[in-house]
């Protein structure tokens, strides 16, 4: 039992070490690479589900308003300080 924890906790820690740093702010609600949705999964998408460009898309779209539903308002609030290149990252990594 030891060992499948240690291994789990490691693949974990791993998937958390490729994240970029701007992806810190959105794993309390999306899990270690956008694989859940915990405060809203009725009301929007699980990031992890999406194509690489439909993250971005739906990114850039929450942070000029033009993307969203019921979370649009916490949405634009956490995308505002995001770089061109910071939503590149994020799409990268949990995108398929």
């Amino acid at each position: 039992m030891k060992k499948i924890v240690l291994a789990t906790l490691a693949v974990a820690t791993l998937a958390l070490a490729d994240a970029p740093a701007a992806y810190n702010t959105c794993k309390a609600c999306h899990g270690a690479k956008g694989e859940i949705n915990i405060t809203t999964q009725s009301k929007s998408h699980v990031p992890a589900n999406l194509a690489k460009a439909d993250v971005e898309k739906a990114l850039h779209g929450y942070k000029d308003g033009t993307y969203g539903g019921p979370m649009k308002g916490i949405m634009k609030g956490q995308v505002m300080k995001l770089s061109d290149a910071d939503i590149k990252a994020l799409a990268e990594y949990i995108g398929k």
